[in-house]
């Protein structure tokens, strides 16, 4: 892949990618947007052995999921909502706003939790893509799935 045709990529996903990244960030800003540029760097890194199979953006996730996972395996999850809000800086993005209980309530959740909510809920990935993506199998997406959504619901005080 050619330097240029890097880059048209990435201007096309880029707002995807910091969305992705600022979502299992749970909204800090900052972090998402350190993550972003190491991913991006990787990314190109990389691009002499990427082959253009016109999922690009997959290719992308998974360095930026797994340089999410690297980021995040020195810190600890918190247990509950009241914890994380103790904790949550300034450079949150949403800390006025409507989504600050869902990024509280996600930065509860285990990393492969939280990465596979995000897949899907909020970036519209099937369970096969999102296999592809975080580099398990689809089954292994299910649960994590149905367990971060039971953590979610009892975090957040959902009736079904």
């Amino acid at each position: 892949m050619t330097r240029e045709v890097f880059i048209a990529h990435v201007e096309r996903e880029q707002e995807a990618l910091r969305g992705f990244l600022l979502a299992l960030c749970c909204g800090n800003q900052s972090d998402a947007d350190d993550l972003a540029q190491d991913a991006l760097v990787k990314a190109y890194l990389s691009s002499a052995g990427y082959q253009d199979k016109g999922r690009f953006r997959s290719w992308l996730f998974k360095i930026a999921h797994n340089t999410f996972l690297n980021h995040r395996a020195s810190q600890r999850t918190m247990e509950s909502i009241d914890e994380a809000r103790t904790l949550v800086s300034n450079t949150s993005a949403d800390a006025e706003f409507q989504h600050q209980d869902l990024y509280l309530a996600l930065s509860t959740l285990p990393p492969k939790e939280r990465s596979a909510i995000t897949l899907f809920y909020l970036n519209g990935y099937n369970i096969k893509e999102i296999a592809a993506i975080i580099d398990t199998s689809e089954d292994a997406v299910k649960k994590q799935l149905s367990r971060g959504r039971d953590k979610l619901k009892e975090r957040l005080k959902i009736i079904d």
